[in-house]
């Protein structure tokens, strides 16, 4: 057994948000090599929310903002690795199968790193350039002691604690009452 990044739904809002969303249940990676050949400065909309927040689901290769570190069986991963291998080739252009097939493997160990969690943490991406550089950042997600629920379950403004590696950036706090507002 292994552990790999299995897309989370909990409510509808990635359908909204990216031309398409993942399903739930489905294996995936962080999918960063989707835009290598883009400027995310040209990017707009959904393609654009990919970009900064999305995992990529291996099933529908569509998008999802939360993912859980989930046990996957040998044969799990070796579907998985043929899948993604077979997306890189078709929607990639890599040069044959055995270019692809290292590609994917390579996307798949990064996964199963991020996995190094218990089964059920939910991992959340932020995808940004630095210098240049694509630079993916990883935060957990867990209940807070108190709550004695699933994440599932939780209503859309909930307490979780975050874990990641910028403790230190600032949190964004927009006012909700101006959403959708003109301004004057």
């Amino acid at each position: 057994m292994t552990r790999l990044p299995r897309t989370l739904r909990l409510d509808a809002s990635d359908t909204v948000i990216f031309d398409q969303a993942a399903e739930a249940g489905e294996w995936a990676v962080p999918g960063g090599f989707s835009f290598w050949d883009e400027d995310p400065a040209h990017m707009a909309g959904k393609r654009r929310q990919a970009f900064r927040g999305g995992f990529l689901g291996l099933g529908s290769f569509g998008w999802a903002t939360l993912v859980e570190v989930a046990e996957a069986s040998a044969d799990d991963r070796a579907a998985a690795l043929v899948a993604l291998a077979s997306h890189i080739r078709q929607a990639h252009g890599a040069p044959d199968e055995a270019a692809a097939l290292a590609a994917a493997q390579e996307e798949l160990a990064f996964a199963e790193q991020l996995c190094d969690h218990a089964p059920g943490t939910v991992l959340a991406l932020t995808r940004s350039i630095e210098g240049g550089e694509q630079r993916e950042r990883f935060r957990t997600l867990h209940l807070r002691a108190e709550q004695h629920c699933s994440f599932e379950s939780l209503p859309v403004f909930a307490s979780v604690e975050s874990h990641g590696e910028d403790e230190d950036e600032p949190i964004l706090r927009p006012d909700l009452t101006k959403i959708g507002k003109r301004e004057a």
